[in-house]
């Protein structure tokens, strides 16, 4: 498809990705130090978005170690997993890209739509004015019973 970002995801790969709440975020800075953060995200099937959202943090949202990370270097990881007791249920996705930071835009303004959508808790938070984190996927991996 002329245009197309990055990798095909799958239908069922897809239908995995949107019905998951959280996904695990990895970014490292210029030290090459790892930090792994759990976060809330949407995907519109080409990009993955996740807020700053105005959940309590220690720091304002530019000076978020995530933050500094992307400015430093913008290749991430980002996990969607799911554990089950049942270990036939087990699965994850697993993406690497490159992010960056969106402060307002078409795109920033599409990807506060969709997580207001799937989330109720950021229809209360002043989203639309705070900092999103936009994954443009370069591999995907899959593994599991999805």
């Amino acid at each position: 498809m002329a245009g197309r970002v990055g990798p095909r995801f799958s239908l069922p790969v897809r239908r995995f990705i949107r019905s998951a709440r959280v996904a695990h975020l990895a970014t490292a800075g210029a030290d090459g130090q790892p930090l792994v953060v759990p976060i809330c995200f949407v995907f519109d099937g080409t990009r993955f978005y996740s807020p700053v959202d105005e959940k309590p943090k220690r720091v304002s949202p530019d000076r978020l170690k995530r933050m500094r990370n992307i400015r430093e270097n913008p290749r991430v990881s980002l996990v969607v997993d799911r554990y089950e007791e049942d270990w036939k249920r087990l699965a994850y996705v697993l993406v690497a890209g490159t992010a960056e930071i969106l402060m307002r835009g078409p795109r920033h303004r599409k990807a506060v739509r969709l997580l207001r959508r799937k989330y109720s808790q950021y229809r209360r938070m002043a989203i639309e004015e705070r900092p999103l984190i936009a994954i443009a996927p370069r591999r995907v991996a899959a593994w599991g019973s999805l």
